[in-house]
């Protein structure tokens, strides 16, 4: 019934919304490495597979309260917001219930969540280390959630570090601050960084014609510069023949948007949108160029367990650390893509192209602009 750990993370629950579960993460024993338990950009660097995140994720112990989202300050929320801030694991003493009960749950937009029991009884048993930026942001009361989050992000504060700070009802005005579960933390802060960084690259000139490939843990993307105005769209695909698609045929499901950005969720690719979308609009902001932007994400059988849109983020970020395909031409660059997608998919694109919203706009707006010229 007691740990003493370091705990690198937290996590806060949906169900049962507006009370929530809050939990201090950490393994059941001190690790000065426990911040591996909680690292996607270097596991991506380093090539982690599928079954090695399941085991470290598997090992993290959930030590859980029950909290209102609009949350009166207490201990353990103090507690694991400062857990929240800080730069590395925090090291505590934990007394449970009772035994944490062994199950592992996965989500398509967090990362896979180990044993869970009910707190009784945390203390830290050292200082949190937390960046005097984020202290700074944190203390501001006055200072929106929207304009905290794109200054600590211009301050080198990562995405995920910042859906974490956010979570724990630590940024926005006073009156405003409450519990954000993580799945809904993480789409939050892609989404406000996307909106940041798309303001930013719409004052650039366009991109060449040019496509990335490359992925990582069996999600490969195939991202499309066209050089227009700002647009995105994604298309999300499992492989044929793959063990989440038995036959030939190419079932997608695919969210755009144009130039004005989305007056809604991107229901139907959910995090994984934004979370591409981000990364995308990064690589963008580092060639300082804009275009219209066409993904194709294929899910294969090494795929094998979801683990949250982190490997969305990461994949593409691989995807894009890599050199492009330029071409001369919309043509060129549909008929590279189509031999890329039939030789190492063995599916025909043809589908997905006629489906895209953002190719027939852009045919639509030549055709206004050649008529008024």
């Amino acid at each position: 019934n007691e740990l003493y750990g370091s705990s690198p993370s937290v996590f806060v629950g949906y169900s049962g919304y507006p009370r929530v579960n809050v939990g201090i993460l950490s393994p059941s024993l001190r690790n000065p490495d426990a911040w591996v338990h909680d690292a996607p950009m270097f596991w991506a660097n380093n090539e982690y597979s599928v079954k090695d995140v399941v085991g470290l994720r598997s090992s993290l112990i959930n030590s859980r309260f029950l909290s209102n989202v609009k949350f009166q300050s207490s201990k353990f929320i103090e507690i694991a917001q400062e857990i929240s801030m800080a730069s590395k694991p925090v090291d505590i003493d934990v007394m449970l219930e009772k035994k944490p009960s062994v199950n592992l749950s996965f989500s398509d937009v967090h990362m896979p969540m180990g044993p869970k029991a009910k707190l009784r009884q945390v203390v830290l048993a050292s200082n949190p280390s937390i960046p005097s930026k984020v202290e700074k942001a944190v203390y501001d009361i006055d200072l929106k959630s929207m304009d905290a989050l794109k200054a600590l992000y211009e301050k080198n504060i990562s995405n995920y570090e910042l859906s974490k700070i956010l979570s724990l009802g630590n940024l926005g005005l006073k009156k405003d601050r409450k519990l954000v579960p993580t799945r809904w933390s993480i789409t939050a802060v892609h989404d406000a960084l996307g909106k940041f960084l798309t303001a930013w690259i719409k004052s650039c000139n366009h991109a060449d014609y040019q496509y990335f490939f490359g992925g990582y843990l069996g999600n490969y993307f195939i991202v499309m510069l066209f050089p227009d105005v700002w647009g995105f769209e994604l298309f999300e695909t499992y492989a044929p023949g793959s063990l989440w698609n038995k036959t030939g045929e190419i079932s997608v499901t695919t969210d755009y948007e144009f130039y004005e950005g989305r007056k809604s969720y991107a229901e139907n690719c959910g995090g994984g949108y934004y979370a591409c979308r981000f990364a995308v609009l990064e690589k963008l902001k580092e060639m300082k160029k804009q275009a219209s932007v066409v993904v194709l994400r294929f899910i294969t059988d090494e795929y094998s367990a979801p683990l949250g849109v982190w490997v969305v983020q990461e994949a593409v970020r691989k995807a894009l650390s890599l050199d492009p395909m330029v071409c001369s031409s919309e043509a060129e660059l549909i008929n590279s893509v189509k031999e890329l997608v039939w030789r190492r998919f063995n599916a025909r694109a043809e589908e997905i192209f006629r489906k895209s919203r953002l190719l027939e706009h852009m045919h639509n707006q030549t055709k206004l602009t050649n008529f008024f010229s």
